[in-house]
């Protein structure tokens, strides 16, 4: 979009008494290829092109989207949602843009995925699939895809910015089922990473495959867990979803605001013990949750959430921010211009401690050591979470003995970030999607391995 044309776009805004007007364009190309026993699934390429108008009164946001790029289409949206609170027009205002800013990248040596065939993926999905059918002829299902899109943003608001962003992302997905005496066991691997063709190049194929069909394979053989409160220890990486659901969520201002949080007039207040630093992090380099910009245009950045047990930081976008009164974190984010976008998390993780994973065990007569986590859910207004552990073992007098699956952990965020007395040093990361209130957005979860004290845990009696 040119600049004087958008000038004329938010122009129109600011004269419908709006105190801040937003003009999100996004021109996104993405494909996809996945393959499953063997037989291409779907390939699919597409172009999807909107535009989002957002005016703010106050706190109050009023958001519109379109595919019509077309000037008075644009400025007859402005109407239609000013005259949905009988705003009055006043006379025009002149604005000055300031000439397009190019935003830096946390991405490094891309290769443009669009100039890539659809054979050069295809050949890492059939080498995906028969390195784990290899494995085992147990394993009866093999299903793997990879994914890439390019996207073209364009950000202009009342404030003078006029910005233009690119981002690309690849992920590798495979989900490998393992069948014996009529039983049946998924496991799954999903890196992703905020980068071209290099990152299926690079990829380790064989290794996640590989880890996927065995994991599949010693979980069919598992027994199950018995349901009660027990000590449990974490593993790292994927480990991380708890923490990003049952406690970033309440620690985005769009939840503080609505006072749906029970982290809500907490800053500065002990809520973990010492030992746990919370950081989320826009800016590590290609991880799949950087961004180079958020989606109003504000420098991405690494915040502090907690510092040795203590509640610093709340993560905010331009409403948060002003009606929590908190400084912007560069956290506002949407799925696409369909959104209009709020406070979320970027690459959210407990930082490394100084706890070695055998004194965690050391002590535990019996628990559970959950080493990847599964599928959940959380009540964001709560903090009430039950996520299933995809692999896990018994801890058995300070070791860990055999495996057991059908393990689910239960509990509250605010109420199991206490219990966490030990944080290891392997910290790992894990790519991941989130959904909330602006759709579904690239996000990476990530942790030590930790020990929780006690935690309810799921099982059969």
């Amino acid at each position: 979009m040119n600049i004087n044309k958008a000038q004329l776009i938010l122009e129109a805004g600011l004269s419908r008494k709006a105190d801040f007007v937003e003009i999100f364009e996004e021109e996104t190309r993405s494909s996809s290829v996945s393959l499953r026993d063997r037989k291409i699934e779907q390939s699919f390429a597409g172009i999807d092109y909107g535009i989002g108008i957002r005016l703010i009164y106050g706190t109050d946001v009023l958001y519109a989207h379109t595919n019509n790029d077309d000037l008075e289409h644009l400025i007859s949206l402005i109407d239609i949602l000013a005259d949905s609170r009988s705003a009055t027009k006043e006379k025009s205002q002149t604005l000055v843009l300031k000439g397009d800013l190019k935003t830096p990248s946390f991405s490094t040596n891309l290769i443009d995925p669009r100039k890539i065939s659809p054979d050069q993926k295809l050949d890492i999905l059939y080498t995906a699939d028969k390195t784990a059918r290899n494995v085992s002829s147990n394993i009866v299902q093999v299903a793997v895809s990879a994914f890439d899109s390019v996207s073209r943003i364009g950000i202009y608001n009342s404030e003078g910015l006029s910005l233009e962003d690119l981002r690309v992302r690849s992920r590798f997905s495979i989900n490998v089922t393992a069948e014996k005496e009529g039983e049946r066991f998924v496991a799954s691997e999903n890196p992703g990473a905020q980068k071209g063709f290099e990152f299926f190049r690079d990829l380790p194929v064989e290794q996640f495959s590989k880890t996927a069909a065995e994991r599949s394979l010693l979980m069919l053989s598992a027994g199950y867990i018995e349901g009660k409160k027990m000590p449990v220890v974490m593993g790292n990486g994927f480990g991380g979803v708890i923490f990003h659901e049952a406690c970033g969520h309440p620690l985005e201002t769009e939840a503080i605001r609505k006072k749906s949080s029970p982290f809500v007039d907490k800053l500065g207040k002990r809520i973990a013990q010492s030992c746990l630093t919370a950081i989320d992090d826009g800016t590590i380099p290609d991880s799949w949750g950087s961004i180079n910009v958020d989606d109003e245009g504000t420098a991405p950045q690494k915040t502090i959430l907690i510092e040795n047990g203590i509640l610093k930081n709340y993560l905010s976008d331009r409403v948060g921010a002003q009606e929590v009164g908190v400084e912007k974190t560069g956290s506002a984010r949407r799925e696409s211009y369909m959104y209009a976008p709020v406070s979320r998390m970027r690459n959210t993780y407990i930082a490394a401690g100084k706890d070695s994973f055998d004194s965690m065990l050391s002590g535990i007569d019996y628990g559970l050591f959950a080493k990847k986590m599964g599928g959940g859910s959380v009540n964001p207004s709560t903090g009430e979470f039950n996520f299933s552990v995809e692999e896990g073992y018994v801890i058995r007098n300070g070791k860990i003995a055999e495996p057991v699956r059908g393990a689910t952990l239960i509990g509250k965020g605010d109420e199991i970030l206490p219990k966490i007395s030990m944080v290891g040093k392997d910290l790992e990361l894990a790519a991941g999607m989130c959904g909330a209130a602006s759709g579904s957005v690239p996000v990476t979860v990530g942790q030590p391995s930790l020990k929780v004290d006690e935690i309810l845990v799921g099982g059969r009696s």
